[in-house]
């Protein structure tokens, strides 16, 4: 009913910056928090960054003030820009989106992950 596509994951070194994009189409009737995730290996997945339709936000401790996520709500859409990247950065990041469809449920939503690898 509801895909997610991420996209802008990739390999970058220790200070240097990337962004990434998340897009849900589908059956959507209203999206509310959309935000990211990250899962290191041998690791828990973690909350990174997360935005309300209204444009609350609400960041991990560990990045508060290098990531700043976003919305364009007219688009279903999520970015999360990072900035100051460390090695410790390196995982998934999974979209994911608290959805309505239009035939009246609602349920969280997943992207198929995308690699992000801090490294010289």
């Amino acid at each position: 009913q509801v895909q997610l596509v991420e996209s802008g994951g990739g390999l970058v070194q220790p200070g240097g910056s990337l962004r990434l994009s998340c897009a849900a189409s589908g059956s959507i009737f209203y999206v509310y928090a959309m935000g990211w995730y990250r899962q290191a290996p041998g690791k828990q997945r973690e909350l990174v960054a997360a935005s309300t339709f209204g444009g609350l936000t609400n960041y991990a401790d560990s990045v508060k003030g290098r990531f700043t996520v976003s919305r364009d709500n007219a688009k279903n859409t999520v970015y999360l820009q990072m900035n100051s990247l460390k090695p410790e950065d390196t995982a998934v990041y999974y979209c994911n989106a608290d959805v309505r469809v239009r035939a009246g449920s609602r349920n969280d939503y997943w992207g198929q992950g995308t690699q992000v690898t801090v490294s010289s």
